[in-house]
């Protein structure tokens, strides 16, 4: 198969194709990937061995490296870009070391059989764009609070009351009760006067204050003016910033993130 070629594959290469089509790919700092038995050992920060288990090994054109197990998103063993690499072929092992300066640490990959071998000589150019819903703003904050403001501490979501439902419901760090309506767009003076509903709905069944907050990228016209009136605050808050804080979370079920 010609090099030019955006993707090189090897089936059940030998272990010694497999070791100079590796040794090959790092010099000329190409992505590859390789399915087979291996058994890993890490040691720098801290220190970990992974038995032997069919499993897959990526290396990416930055020289950061990944282990994945055959089920879940995460890997089991990875570090971060700019590894030096050290390939060998001893008996029937095939061993390749990861290296890092600063901090020191050190990934070695060990296989005894390869099933699968893929070079890849990609072109990425592409502008990466994250969009983020009111759902995804939702979940920000509930896994961070804080980003609304410090010391807030959640109790439920999607509250039902009377007039609809309140999208977080809250404590903050004086202990008053806070109602937050999430807008993805400019909040308007419709969103003002819907959180006015709810937090005049849960004064009615709390015997504390309680606060409301508008969290929006930015308020509409005129909306400012009627937020101070009815005495109700605004936490601008951009959706991508949301957006990406849900996607680096782990994922978990929304309950884990209230009281």
């Amino acid at each position: 198969m010609p090099d030019d070629k955006p993707v090189l594959v090897y089936e059940y290469p030998s272990l010694e194709v497999a070791a100079e089509t590796m040794k090959a790919a790092i010099y000329g700092r190409k992505a590859f990937i390789v399915v087979g038995n291996c058994w890993v050992e890490y040691r720098g920060r801290a220190s970990s061995t992974l038995k032997k288990g069919e499993r897959i090994f990526i290396v990416k054109e930055d020289r950061s490296v990944l282990v994945h197990r055959s089920k879940g998103y995460e890997p089991v063993n990875w570090q971060p870009s700019g590894s030096i690499f050290y390939t060998s072929l001893k008996g029937n092992v095939l061993t390749v070391k990861a290296v890092r300066q600063a901090p020191r640490e050190s990934i070695v990959v060990n296989f005894d059989r390869v099933y699968l071998l893929t070079v890849l000589n990609l072109t990425d150019e592409g502008e990466f764009c994250l969009y983020a819903s009111e759902e995804n703003m939702q979940k920000a904050i509930l896994i961070q609070p804080e980003i609304v403001e410090e010391g807030l501490k959640l109790i439920t979501y999607e509250k039902k009351v009377d007039p609809g439902f309140i999208d977080v419901y809250g404590v903050d760090r004086k202990g008053r009760m806070v109602v937050i309506e999430i807008k993805r767009k400019s909040a308007g003076k419709d969103a003002v006067l819907q959180l006015a509903k709810y937090v005049d709905s849960v004064k009615g069944i709390v015997s504390r204050e309680t606060r409301g907050i508008i969290v929006a990228p930015q308020l509409a016209k005129g909306a400012q003016k009627l937020l101070v009136t009815l005495g109700l605050n605004f936490k601008q808050l951009d959706p991508k910033k949301c957006a990406e804080i849900v996607r680096k979370t782990e994922t978990r079920k929304l309950e884990d993130f209230y009281l």
